[in-house]
Protein backbone atom coordinates (compact mmCIF):
# COMPACT_ATOMS: atom_id res chain seq x y z
CA UNK A 1 0.00 0.00 0.00
CA UNK A 2 1.43 2.97 -0.72
CA UNK A 3 1.56 5.71 1.78
CA UNK A 4 2.40 9.20 2.39
CA UNK A 5 5.75 8.79 3.30
CA UNK A 6 6.12 6.50 0.49
CA UNK A 7 5.02 8.94 -2.43
CA UNK A 8 6.88 11.42 -0.49
CA UNK A 9 9.94 9.85 -0.87
CA UNK A 10 9.06 8.59 -4.39
CA UNK A 11 8.97 12.29 -5.30
CA UNK A 12 12.13 13.27 -3.59
CA UNK A 13 13.55 11.18 -5.54
CA UNK A 14 12.52 11.79 -8.82
CA UNK A 15 13.38 15.35 -8.06
CA UNK A 16 17.18 14.45 -7.39
CA UNK A 17 17.52 13.30 -3.74
CA UNK A 18 19.57 10.55 -2.93
CA UNK A 19 19.52 10.51 0.90
CA UNK A 20 17.83 12.18 3.94
CA UNK A 21 20.05 13.27 6.51
CA UNK A 22 17.75 13.75 9.80
CA UNK A 23 17.93 13.18 13.93
CA UNK A 24 14.84 11.82 15.45
CA UNK A 25 12.37 13.21 17.68
CA UNK A 26 8.96 11.65 19.45
CA UNK A 27 6.66 13.53 16.71
CA UNK A 28 8.72 12.28 14.11
CA UNK A 29 9.30 8.55 15.35
CA UNK A 30 6.61 7.62 13.21
CA UNK A 31 8.08 9.33 10.00
CA UNK A 32 11.49 8.22 10.27
CA UNK A 33 10.15 4.70 10.92
CA UNK A 34 8.33 4.55 7.34
CA UNK A 35 11.27 6.08 6.14
CA UNK A 36 13.46 3.28 7.03
CA UNK A 37 10.69 0.87 6.00
CA UNK A 38 10.48 1.62 2.50
CA UNK A 39 14.18 2.51 2.11
CA UNK A 40 13.98 4.13 -1.11
CA UNK A 41 16.00 7.00 0.08
CA UNK A 42 18.69 6.14 3.06
CA UNK A 43 18.45 7.28 5.99
CA UNK A 44 22.05 8.99 7.70
CA UNK A 45 21.37 10.25 11.26
CA UNK A 46 23.85 12.75 12.56
CA UNK A 47 24.16 14.68 16.12
CA UNK A 48 22.98 17.94 15.86
CA UNK A 49 20.46 19.93 13.98
CA UNK A 50 22.75 22.26 12.59
CA UNK A 51 24.61 19.45 11.13
CA UNK A 52 22.36 18.09 9.93
CA UNK A 53 20.68 20.67 7.70
CA UNK A 54 24.13 21.59 6.27
CA UNK A 55 24.69 18.20 5.02
CA UNK A 56 21.75 18.35 3.30
CA UNK A 57 22.58 21.81 2.27
CA UNK A 58 26.25 20.27 0.60
CA UNK A 59 24.52 17.14 -0.51
CA UNK A 60 22.49 19.58 -2.96
CA UNK A 61 24.90 21.97 -4.15
CA UNK A 62 27.55 19.02 -5.02
CA UNK A 63 25.23 17.05 -6.85
CA UNK A 64 21.96 18.79 -7.83
CA UNK A 65 18.46 18.23 -7.20
CA UNK A 66 17.22 18.13 -3.82
CA UNK A 67 18.75 18.20 -0.15
CA UNK A 68 16.80 16.82 2.78
CA UNK A 69 17.01 17.42 6.31
CA UNK A 70 14.24 15.55 8.51
CA UNK A 71 13.58 16.63 12.11
CA UNK A 72 11.18 16.73 15.08
CA UNK A 73 8.84 19.25 15.69
CA UNK A 74 10.02 22.42 18.34
CA UNK A 75 13.08 21.38 19.53
CA UNK A 76 14.40 20.08 16.53
CA UNK A 77 12.94 22.15 13.93
CA UNK A 78 14.05 25.07 15.44
CA UNK A 79 17.50 24.36 15.74
CA UNK A 80 17.65 24.10 12.10
CA UNK A 81 16.51 27.77 11.45
CA UNK A 82 19.86 28.76 10.97
CA UNK A 83 20.88 26.38 8.03
CA UNK A 84 17.69 26.90 6.59
CA UNK A 85 17.83 30.54 6.09
CA UNK A 86 21.24 30.51 4.85
CA UNK A 87 20.35 27.91 1.70
CA UNK A 88 17.03 30.75 0.89
CA UNK A 89 20.13 33.50 1.07
CA UNK A 90 22.38 31.37 -1.32
CA UNK A 91 19.46 29.62 -3.42
CA UNK A 92 19.88 25.77 -2.26
CA UNK A 93 16.63 23.47 -2.72
CA UNK A 94 16.60 22.04 0.88
CA UNK A 95 13.64 20.24 2.14
CA UNK A 96 12.69 20.27 5.74
CA UNK A 97 10.49 17.70 7.03
CA UNK A 98 9.47 18.13 10.65
CA UNK A 99 7.27 15.68 12.60
CA UNK A 100 3.98 17.72 14.47
CA UNK A 101 1.57 16.93 16.83
CA UNK A 102 -1.38 14.67 15.61
CA UNK A 103 -4.74 16.25 15.39
CA UNK A 104 -6.10 14.41 19.04
CA UNK A 105 -2.88 15.98 20.66
CA UNK A 106 -3.54 19.41 19.40
CA UNK A 107 -7.43 19.33 20.43
CA UNK A 108 -6.30 18.29 23.83
CA UNK A 109 -6.27 21.49 25.56
CA UNK A 110 -3.10 20.71 27.16
CA UNK A 111 0.35 22.93 26.15
CA UNK A 112 2.51 20.02 24.00
CA UNK A 113 6.30 19.69 24.99
CA UNK A 114 7.85 21.67 22.54
CA UNK A 115 5.47 24.43 21.93
CA UNK A 116 6.53 27.75 22.14
CA UNK A 117 3.76 30.44 21.83
CA UNK A 118 1.35 28.78 19.83
CA UNK A 119 1.55 25.29 18.24
CA UNK A 120 1.67 26.89 14.90
CA UNK A 121 4.60 29.24 15.90
CA UNK A 122 7.30 26.64 13.99
CA UNK A 123 4.98 26.94 11.23
CA UNK A 124 5.43 31.08 11.13
CA UNK A 125 8.55 30.94 11.62
CA UNK A 126 9.34 28.60 8.58
CA UNK A 127 7.32 31.05 6.66
CA UNK A 128 10.07 33.17 6.79
CA UNK A 129 13.00 31.22 5.25
CA UNK A 130 11.68 29.38 3.08
CA UNK A 131 9.56 29.53 -0.38
CA UNK A 132 6.62 27.38 0.10
CA UNK A 133 5.15 25.10 2.59
CA UNK A 134 2.48 22.48 3.21
CA UNK A 135 0.84 20.29 6.08
CA UNK A 136 0.55 16.77 5.22
CA UNK A 137 -2.42 15.95 7.07
CA UNK A 138 -4.89 14.77 4.88
CA UNK A 139 -4.26 12.11 2.04
CA UNK A 140 -6.46 13.30 -0.70
CA UNK A 141 -4.85 16.90 -0.89
CA UNK A 142 -1.36 15.25 -0.08
CA UNK A 143 -0.08 14.46 -3.73
CA UNK A 144 -1.05 17.95 -5.26
CA UNK A 145 0.70 19.78 -2.00
CA UNK A 146 3.68 17.59 -1.87
CA UNK A 147 4.27 18.47 -5.96
CA UNK A 148 3.59 22.04 -5.51
CA UNK A 149 6.03 22.53 -2.63
CA UNK A 150 8.90 20.09 -3.96
CA UNK A 151 8.22 21.69 -7.61
CA UNK A 152 9.17 25.40 -5.62
CA UNK A 153 12.09 24.45 -4.53
CA UNK A 154 13.48 23.31 -7.79
CA UNK A 155 11.62 25.90 -9.92
CA UNK A 156 13.32 28.54 -7.25
CA UNK A 157 16.11 26.67 -6.08
CA UNK A 158 15.22 27.83 -2.89
CA UNK A 159 14.59 26.06 0.69
CA UNK A 160 10.93 24.71 1.16
CA UNK A 161 9.15 23.01 4.51
CA UNK A 162 6.70 19.77 4.71
CA UNK A 163 4.93 18.88 8.41
CA UNK A 164 4.03 15.48 9.01
CA UNK A 165 1.59 15.06 12.07
CA UNK A 166 2.53 12.24 13.74
CA UNK A 167 -0.40 10.29 12.63
CA UNK A 168 -0.40 10.34 8.97
CA UNK A 169 2.83 9.14 7.65
CA UNK A 170 1.43 5.90 7.08
CA UNK A 171 -1.74 6.63 6.07
CA UNK A 172 -2.78 5.32 2.29
CA UNK A 173 -2.04 8.01 -0.61
CA UNK A 174 -2.05 8.40 -4.03
CA UNK A 175 0.70 9.23 -6.51
CA UNK A 176 2.70 12.37 -6.51
CA UNK A 177 2.59 14.04 -9.83
CA UNK A 178 5.71 14.64 -11.67
CA UNK A 179 7.83 17.60 -11.33
CA UNK A 180 6.88 20.20 -13.42
CA UNK A 181 9.32 22.70 -15.19
CA UNK A 182 9.16 26.26 -15.30
CA UNK A 183 7.43 27.94 -17.92
CA UNK A 184 8.48 31.07 -20.01
CA UNK A 185 7.45 33.40 -22.50
CA UNK A 186 9.45 32.13 -25.42
CA UNK A 187 8.96 35.72 -27.31
CA UNK A 188 10.22 37.53 -24.57
CA UNK A 189 13.03 35.39 -24.36
CA UNK A 190 14.08 36.18 -27.86
CA UNK A 191 13.59 39.67 -27.34
CA UNK A 192 15.94 39.98 -24.57
CA UNK A 193 18.39 37.45 -26.35
CA UNK A 194 18.29 39.21 -29.55
CA UNK A 195 18.79 42.81 -27.25
CA UNK A 196 21.54 41.30 -24.87
CA UNK A 197 23.57 40.24 -28.11
CA UNK A 198 23.20 43.65 -29.50
CA UNK A 199 24.77 45.14 -26.61
CA UNK A 200 27.84 42.76 -26.46
CA UNK A 201 28.59 43.02 -30.32
CA UNK A 202 28.53 47.14 -29.82
CA UNK A 203 30.72 47.04 -26.48
CA UNK A 204 34.15 47.27 -26.86
CA UNK A 205 34.88 45.35 -23.69
CA UNK A 206 32.73 42.32 -22.70
CA UNK A 207 33.03 40.08 -20.39
CA UNK A 208 31.36 37.07 -18.87
CA UNK A 209 30.64 37.05 -14.66
CA UNK A 210 29.05 33.55 -13.47
CA UNK A 211 27.84 32.96 -10.53
CA UNK A 212 25.80 30.34 -8.19
CA UNK A 213 22.77 29.86 -10.05
CA UNK A 214 24.11 28.46 -13.04
CA UNK A 215 25.31 25.53 -10.85
CA UNK A 216 21.76 25.54 -8.78
CA UNK A 217 19.87 25.22 -12.33
CA UNK A 218 22.49 22.96 -13.51
CA UNK A 219 23.21 25.10 -16.16
CA UNK A 220 27.33 24.57 -16.21
CA UNK A 221 27.95 22.57 -19.50
CA UNK A 222 25.57 24.89 -21.49
CA UNK A 223 26.99 27.89 -19.91
CA UNK A 224 30.40 26.56 -20.94
CA UNK A 225 28.93 26.06 -24.37
CA UNK A 226 27.97 30.10 -24.27
CA UNK A 227 31.23 31.16 -23.56
CA UNK A 228 33.14 29.18 -26.25
CA UNK A 229 30.40 30.69 -28.44
CA UNK A 230 30.39 34.29 -27.49
CA UNK A 231 34.49 33.71 -27.17
CA UNK A 232 33.98 35.72 -23.66
CA UNK A 233 36.43 36.21 -21.19
CA UNK A 234 35.00 33.92 -17.95
CA UNK A 235 35.05 34.82 -14.39
CA UNK A 236 33.52 33.78 -11.48
CA UNK A 237 32.01 35.97 -8.30
CA UNK A 238 33.46 34.74 -4.97
CA UNK A 239 30.18 32.68 -4.21
CA UNK A 240 30.60 31.22 -7.61
CA UNK A 241 34.29 30.09 -7.06
CA UNK A 242 34.53 26.54 -8.24
CA UNK A 243 31.75 26.89 -11.35
CA UNK A 244 32.14 25.65 -14.59
CA UNK A 245 35.50 23.53 -13.33
CA UNK A 246 36.11 20.49 -15.65
CA UNK A 247 34.17 21.71 -18.69
CA UNK A 248 36.88 22.73 -21.29
CA UNK A 249 36.27 26.87 -20.90
CA UNK A 250 39.53 28.65 -19.47
CA UNK A 251 38.40 30.72 -16.55
CA UNK A 252 40.77 33.85 -15.76
CA UNK A 253 40.22 33.91 -11.86
CA UNK A 254 37.58 35.05 -9.09
CA UNK A 255 36.45 38.44 -8.69
CA UNK A 256 37.67 39.99 -5.60
CA UNK A 257 38.15 43.90 -6.15
CA UNK A 258 40.99 45.12 -4.09
CA UNK A 259 41.30 41.84 -2.40
CA UNK A 260 41.71 40.11 -5.79
CA UNK A 261 44.05 40.75 -8.64
CA UNK A 262 44.40 44.14 -10.00
CA UNK A 263 44.59 43.37 -13.64
CA UNK A 264 41.63 41.19 -13.47
CA UNK A 265 39.45 43.39 -11.25
CA UNK A 266 40.02 46.24 -13.37
CA UNK A 267 39.04 44.63 -16.81
CA UNK A 268 35.93 43.44 -14.35
CA UNK A 269 35.24 46.72 -13.50
CA UNK A 270 35.76 48.50 -16.95
CA UNK A 271 34.12 46.52 -18.60
CA UNK A 272 31.53 48.57 -21.07
CA UNK A 273 29.05 45.24 -21.10
CA UNK A 274 29.46 42.99 -18.07
CA UNK A 275 27.17 39.91 -18.56
CA UNK A 276 26.41 38.53 -14.94
CA UNK A 277 24.96 35.25 -14.96
CA UNK A 278 22.84 33.63 -11.94
CA UNK A 279 25.54 36.14 -9.87
CA UNK A 280 24.07 37.12 -6.27
CA UNK A 281 24.96 41.07 -6.05
CA UNK A 282 25.97 41.24 -2.34
CA UNK A 283 28.48 42.72 -0.33
CA UNK A 284 30.46 39.48 -0.62
CA UNK A 285 31.05 39.54 -4.26
CA UNK A 286 31.11 43.40 -5.28
CA UNK A 287 31.53 45.84 -2.12
CA UNK A 288 35.06 45.71 -2.04
CA UNK A 289 35.50 46.83 -5.78
CA UNK A 290 38.28 49.56 -6.28
CA UNK A 291 35.54 50.96 -8.57
CA UNK A 292 32.33 50.25 -8.00
CA UNK A 293 30.32 48.54 -10.20
CA UNK A 294 28.05 50.46 -12.11
CA UNK A 295 24.87 47.70 -12.48
CA UNK A 296 22.69 49.90 -14.47
CA UNK A 297 24.78 49.19 -17.51
CA UNK A 298 25.81 45.75 -17.18
CA UNK A 299 23.67 42.83 -17.81
CA UNK A 300 22.30 41.16 -15.10
CA UNK A 301 20.02 37.66 -14.94
CA UNK A 302 19.14 36.24 -11.67
CA UNK A 303 15.95 35.36 -9.84
CA UNK A 304 13.77 34.68 -13.49
CA UNK A 305 14.61 38.54 -14.13
CA UNK A 306 16.97 39.84 -17.07
CA UNK A 307 18.23 43.77 -16.48
CA UNK A 308 19.90 45.93 -18.95
CA UNK A 309 20.53 49.02 -17.78
CA UNK A 310 16.80 50.44 -17.67
CA UNK A 311 15.40 47.58 -19.26
CA UNK A 312 13.94 44.81 -17.77
CA UNK A 313 12.85 41.39 -18.70
CA UNK A 314 10.57 40.13 -15.87
CA UNK A 315 9.24 36.05 -15.60
CA UNK A 316 12.91 35.33 -17.59
CA UNK A 317 14.64 32.18 -15.78
CA UNK A 318 18.28 31.58 -16.74
CA UNK A 319 17.62 28.85 -18.36
CA UNK A 320 15.61 30.31 -20.95
CA UNK A 321 17.98 32.90 -21.62
CA UNK A 322 20.77 30.40 -21.76
CA UNK A 323 18.98 28.66 -24.57
CA UNK A 324 17.98 31.94 -26.31
CA UNK A 325 21.16 32.76 -26.63
CA UNK A 326 22.27 29.40 -27.83
CA UNK A 327 20.11 29.22 -30.44
CA UNK A 328 21.35 32.44 -31.94
CA UNK A 329 24.91 31.74 -32.02
CA UNK A 330 26.26 29.52 -34.50
CA UNK A 331 28.09 26.42 -32.52
CA UNK A 332 30.26 25.80 -35.77
CA UNK A 333 31.33 29.85 -34.95
CA UNK A 334 33.26 29.03 -32.01
CA UNK A 335 36.13 31.07 -31.57
CA UNK A 336 39.03 30.50 -28.29
CA UNK A 337 38.14 32.24 -25.43
CA UNK A 338 40.20 35.38 -24.39
CA UNK A 339 41.35 35.13 -21.35
CA UNK A 340 42.40 38.56 -19.73
CA UNK A 341 45.93 40.25 -19.95
CA UNK A 342 47.38 37.38 -17.63
CA UNK A 343 46.26 33.91 -16.29
CA UNK A 344 45.63 33.45 -13.08
CA UNK A 345 48.57 32.52 -10.57
CA UNK A 346 48.42 30.06 -7.65
CA UNK A 347 50.90 29.20 -4.84
CA UNK A 348 52.89 26.04 -5.82
CA UNK A 349 55.94 24.20 -4.99
CA UNK A 350 55.90 24.18 -1.50
CA UNK A 351 59.21 23.62 0.34
CA UNK A 352 59.82 21.21 2.39
CA UNK A 353 61.78 22.78 5.31
CA UNK A 354 61.39 23.15 9.04
CA UNK A 355 59.04 27.21 8.78
CA UNK A 356 56.27 27.64 10.11
CA UNK A 357 52.81 27.01 8.41
CA UNK A 358 50.85 29.84 7.15
CA UNK A 359 47.75 29.89 5.54
CA UNK A 360 49.31 30.25 1.94
CA UNK A 361 51.24 26.93 2.51
CA UNK A 362 48.40 24.93 2.99
CA UNK A 363 47.08 26.40 -0.39
CA UNK A 364 50.58 25.38 -1.97
CA UNK A 365 50.32 22.27 -0.69
CA UNK A 366 46.75 21.82 -1.94
CA UNK A 367 47.76 22.68 -5.75
CA UNK A 368 50.53 20.47 -5.77
CA UNK A 369 48.55 17.74 -4.73
CA UNK A 370 46.14 18.45 -7.06
CA UNK A 371 48.90 18.81 -10.24
CA UNK A 372 49.47 15.83 -9.08
CA UNK A 373 47.06 13.41 -8.41
CA UNK A 374 44.23 15.46 -10.09
CA UNK A 375 41.43 17.83 -8.56
CA UNK A 376 39.15 17.20 -5.22
CA UNK A 377 36.08 18.74 -4.25
CA UNK A 378 36.61 21.24 -1.52
CA UNK A 379 33.91 22.19 1.31
CA UNK A 380 34.89 25.00 3.14
CA UNK A 381 33.77 26.63 6.17
CA UNK A 382 34.06 31.03 6.75
CA UNK A 383 37.08 32.87 7.68
CA UNK A 384 40.59 32.45 6.68
CA UNK A 385 40.15 29.01 5.64
CA UNK A 386 37.99 30.14 2.54
CA UNK A 387 39.66 32.67 1.78
CA UNK A 388 42.56 29.97 1.11
CA UNK A 389 40.48 28.47 -1.18
CA UNK A 390 40.57 31.36 -3.00
CA UNK A 391 44.25 30.31 -3.68
CA UNK A 392 43.63 26.70 -4.87
CA UNK A 393 43.44 26.37 -8.23
CA UNK A 394 40.45 24.98 -10.07
CA UNK A 395 38.45 22.74 -7.89
CA UNK A 396 35.45 22.22 -7.29
CA UNK A 397 34.23 24.47 -4.17
CA UNK A 398 30.86 24.96 -1.86
CA UNK A 399 31.19 27.34 1.05
CA UNK A 400 28.94 29.75 2.55
CA UNK A 401 30.11 32.70 0.76
CA UNK A 402 27.26 35.16 1.28
CA UNK A 403 25.05 34.06 4.51
CA UNK A 404 28.57 33.41 5.91
CA UNK A 405 27.26 31.43 8.57
CA UNK A 406 30.01 29.45 11.01
CA UNK A 407 29.86 25.50 11.18
CA UNK A 408 28.86 24.83 7.60
CA UNK A 409 32.57 23.14 6.73
CA UNK A 410 32.58 19.60 8.11
CA UNK A 411 29.06 18.77 8.08
CA UNK A 412 28.82 19.96 4.38
CA UNK A 413 31.72 17.76 3.28
CA UNK A 414 29.80 15.09 5.05
CA UNK A 415 27.03 15.54 2.64
CA UNK A 416 28.65 16.34 -0.05
CA UNK A 417 30.76 12.73 0.07
CA UNK A 418 27.49 10.77 0.63
CA UNK A 419 26.15 12.47 -2.18
CA UNK A 420 28.68 12.11 -4.77
CA UNK A 421 31.27 9.61 -3.56
CA UNK A 422 33.86 11.85 -4.25
CA UNK A 423 36.10 11.70 -1.09
CA UNK A 424 36.40 15.82 0.03
CA UNK A 425 39.21 17.98 1.70
CA UNK A 426 37.35 20.25 4.36
CA UNK A 427 38.91 23.46 5.17
CA UNK A 428 37.73 25.30 8.53
CA UNK A 429 38.58 27.07 11.40
CA UNK A 430 39.07 26.12 14.96
CA UNK A 431 36.12 28.41 15.79
CA UNK A 432 34.00 26.63 13.19
CA UNK A 433 34.83 23.13 14.10
CA UNK A 434 34.48 23.87 17.40
CA UNK A 435 30.71 24.49 16.12
CA UNK A 436 30.15 21.29 14.41
CA UNK A 437 33.34 19.60 13.96
CA UNK A 438 31.80 16.72 16.30
CA UNK A 439 29.79 15.50 13.77
CA UNK A 440 32.68 13.90 12.45
CA UNK A 441 32.12 10.99 14.44
CA UNK A 442 29.85 9.91 12.28
CA UNK A 443 31.67 9.69 9.61
CA UNK A 444 32.90 6.01 10.22
CA UNK A 445 29.67 4.69 10.75
CA UNK A 446 28.51 6.23 7.31
CA UNK A 447 31.33 4.94 5.33
CA UNK A 448 32.65 8.41 4.61
CA UNK A 449 36.51 9.38 4.81
CA UNK A 450 36.86 12.90 4.43
CA UNK A 451 40.22 14.79 4.78
CA UNK A 452 39.82 17.72 7.13
CA UNK A 453 42.49 20.41 7.51
CA UNK A 454 41.82 22.87 10.31
CA UNK A 455 43.17 26.41 10.78
CA UNK A 456 44.02 26.29 14.13
CA UNK A 457 45.04 29.42 15.64
CA UNK A 458 43.73 29.90 19.37
CA UNK A 459 41.17 32.41 17.96
CA UNK A 460 38.14 34.03 15.85
CA UNK A 461 41.54 35.01 13.87
CA UNK A 462 39.01 36.77 10.81
CA UNK A 463 36.91 38.42 13.69
CA UNK A 464 40.34 39.67 15.37
CA UNK A 465 40.93 41.39 12.28
CA UNK A 466 38.49 43.79 11.69
CA UNK A 467 38.65 45.17 15.54
CA UNK A 468 41.83 43.75 16.98
CA UNK A 469 41.15 45.04 20.85
CA UNK A 470 39.30 42.92 23.15
CA UNK A 471 40.16 39.26 24.50
CA UNK A 472 36.39 37.81 23.16
CA UNK A 473 38.43 36.53 20.07
CA UNK A 474 40.43 34.25 22.44
CA UNK A 475 39.53 30.05 22.27
CA UNK A 476 42.75 29.08 23.44
CA UNK A 477 44.79 26.26 22.46
CA UNK A 478 43.13 22.47 21.28
CA UNK A 479 44.19 19.75 20.59
CA UNK A 480 41.82 18.52 17.69
CA UNK A 481 44.39 16.18 16.79
CA UNK A 482 44.79 13.88 19.07
CA UNK A 483 40.41 13.94 19.43
CA UNK A 484 40.22 12.51 16.24
CA UNK A 485 41.18 9.18 17.52
CA UNK A 486 38.42 9.01 19.97
CA UNK A 487 35.65 9.94 16.69
CA UNK A 488 36.81 7.02 14.70
CA UNK A 489 39.52 9.16 12.71
CA UNK A 490 43.39 9.45 12.46
CA UNK A 491 45.18 13.05 13.34
CA UNK A 492 48.73 14.99 13.10
CA UNK A 493 49.32 17.74 14.31
CA UNK A 494 51.13 20.13 11.65
CA UNK A 495 53.81 22.96 12.80
CA UNK A 496 55.84 23.20 9.86
CA UNK A 497 56.04 22.54 6.17
CA UNK A 498 57.55 19.52 5.74
CA UNK A 499 55.14 18.36 8.60
CA UNK A 500 52.25 19.29 6.18
CA UNK A 501 53.17 18.09 3.63
CA UNK A 502 53.82 14.62 4.82
CA UNK A 503 50.94 14.87 6.50
CA UNK A 504 48.49 15.32 3.80
CA UNK A 505 50.27 12.53 1.60
CA UNK A 506 49.92 10.12 4.30
CA UNK A 507 46.11 11.59 4.66
CA UNK A 508 45.64 10.88 1.11
CA UNK A 509 47.21 7.54 0.82
CA UNK A 510 44.50 6.16 3.99
CA UNK A 511 41.16 5.37 3.13
CA UNK A 512 38.38 3.92 5.47
CA UNK A 513 38.89 6.63 8.12
CA UNK A 514 38.73 10.39 8.55
CA UNK A 515 42.01 11.68 8.45
CA UNK A 516 42.23 15.36 10.86
CA UNK A 517 45.34 17.92 9.91
CA UNK A 518 45.30 20.07 13.29
CA UNK A 519 47.90 22.87 11.68
CA UNK A 520 48.88 25.54 14.24
CA UNK A 521 49.07 28.90 12.95
CA UNK A 522 50.58 31.49 14.90
CA UNK A 523 48.19 34.33 16.18
CA UNK A 524 47.74 36.89 13.29
CA UNK A 525 48.86 35.31 10.08
CA UNK A 526 46.64 35.66 7.49
CA UNK A 527 46.30 34.34 3.83
CA UNK A 528 47.04 36.87 1.39
CA UNK A 529 43.86 37.30 -0.17
CA UNK A 530 42.31 37.82 3.47
CA UNK A 531 44.71 40.31 4.40
CA UNK A 532 43.93 42.49 1.11
CA UNK A 533 40.26 41.70 1.88
CA UNK A 534 40.54 43.41 5.68
CA UNK A 535 42.34 46.23 3.96
CA UNK A 536 39.62 46.66 1.18
CA UNK A 537 36.86 46.70 3.52
CA UNK A 538 39.28 49.09 5.84
CA UNK A 539 39.67 51.75 3.12
CA UNK A 540 36.25 51.71 2.07
CA UNK A 541 34.51 51.95 5.36
CA UNK A 542 36.73 54.92 6.39
CA UNK A 543 34.76 57.85 7.32
CA UNK A 544 35.15 60.68 4.10
CA UNK A 545 36.40 63.92 5.61
CA UNK A 546 33.99 67.11 4.93
CA UNK A 547 35.52 69.51 2.58
CA UNK A 548 36.00 72.86 3.83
Amino acid sequence: MDTITSQLLQALKARGATEIFGIPGDFALPLFREIERDGRLPLRTLSHEPGVGFAADGAARARGGLGVAAVTYGAGAFNLVNTVAGAFAERVPLVVLSGAPAAHEAGSGLLLHHQVKSLDSQWRLFEEVTAARARLDDPERAPAEIARVLDVALQQSRPVYLEIPRDCPALPCGPVPAFQPKAWDAERAAACADELLARLRAAKDPLLVVGVEVRRFGLEARVAELARRLALPVVTTFMGRGLLVGQGVPLAGTYLGLAGDPDLSARVEGSDALLLLGAIVSDTNFAVSAKRIDFRHAIHAYDDAVHMGHAVYPGLPLAALVEALLARLDPQAQKPVAPPPAPPRYPRDLAWDEQPVQPQDVAAALNDLMAEQGPMPLASDVGDCLFTAMEVGPASLIAPGYYATMGYGVPAGLGLQAATGERPIILVGDGAFQMTGWELGNARRLGLDPIVIVFNNGGWEMLRTFMPEGGFHDLGQWDFAHMAAGMGGEGQVVRTRSELAAALAHAVARRGSFQLLDVRLAPGQLSPTLARFVKAVKRLSMPVAASA
